[in-house]
Parts: structure tokens; C-alpha cells; sequence
């Protein structure tokens, strides 16, 4: 049964799709592509249909990352079929827990870098789309810094399933 992780920032075009292919490298690299399935999404439709921002291309390649994207915007409707939905930043979060139907599924919504020990009491991923291309250079460090933390959350998960 394949585990399925939704990375969910604002527009889905900056930061939640960075994660989402910093995430998909790290799940590959595992071993795990076939049991690990990641997307994302945006909590509004602004930019739907639209590619990732080209600074978060650009630094996503310079770094090596693959990238083929299109904005969407996240729906209820999805928990149903996703086991955790990563959201970037508090707003996030507390979107995200508004919009699930269940408890259960507002407890599958958590902080990306809630994985990432050294993250200290600022959980937020900030928002890079204002700024140059350094703030998107500091959002994939903190994205990368917190998959190693994310990735042994989910292969914990799915070796148990496999038990």
C-alpha cells in the first residue's frame, strides 16, 4: 500500500513544490519510490495551472534537483487518501486543520520543519516570493535540512505497514 505526503504552502509555486521535489530525491535515493508517494498543493488557487516560480526552478536545478510542476490548489476532499500533509508555515497548518473533516485527518497535518531538530522554536518555512533569489536559496536549506528528519517519519511508517 503506498504512503502518500502533500506538501501545501500558499500558491503552490515557491515553497511547497521545492519541498515536494527535495522530498521525492530523498524518498528515491531511500529506495522507497515505489512505496512513497509525493505531491503538493497551495491553500488557495491563485496560480493554479501555472509552473513553479523560475527562481524556485532555478535553485531547485542548480542544486539538482528534477522539477516538473503545476500549481494546484489543495481540496478537503484529499485527506481521505493522503496519510500526512506537510504544511510549510503556521498558516498553513492552521488552514489546513480548518479544512479536514475529521479529527483524524487534522492530526495527519504537521510542520515541515517539525522534522528538522535544529530548527529551534521558528517552525515557518518563510515565504521567498516577495524577495531576490536568496530567500529561496534559504527556503531550500531549510527544506533539505528537515526531508532527513521527514524521511525516517515515513519509513518508519511504511516498514510498519510492511510488518
Amino acid at each position: 500500500m503506498t504512503y502518500r505526503v502533500c506538501f501545501v504552502c500558499t500558491g503552490n509555486i515557491c515553497r511547497s513544490p521545492m519541498a515536494e521535489s527535495v522530498f521525492h530525491a530523498r524518498v528515491v535515493e531511500a529506495g522507497l519510490g515505489g512505496l512513497v508517494e509525493v505531491d503538493s498543493a497551495g491553500t488557495g488557487g491563485w496560480h493554479e495551472g501555472e509552473g513553479a516560480d523560475p527562481r524556485t526552478v532555478s535553485v531547485l536545478e542548480e542544486a539538482g534537483y528534477a522539477i516538473d510542476h503545476t500549481a494546484r490548489q489543495f481540496r478537503p476532499s484529499w485527506f481521505s487518501r493522503l496519510d500526512l500533509v506537510i504544511a510549510l508555515d503556521s498558516g498553513h497548518l492552521k488552514a489546513l486543520r480548518r479544512l479536514a473533516p475529521t479529527e483524524e485527518d487534522a492530526a495527519k497535518v504537521r510542520l515541515l520543519r517539525s522534522y528538522d531538530p535544529a530548527a529551534g522554536a521558528d517552525l515557518d518555512v518563510p515565504d521567498p516570493y516577495y524577495g531576490g533569489v536568496d530567500g529561496f536559496e534559504e527556503c531550500l536549506e531549510m527544506v533539505e535540512a528537515a526531508s532527513a528528519g521527514l524521511l525516517a517519519a515515513v519509513r518508519e511508517h511504511v516498514e510498519g505497514r510492511a510488518a
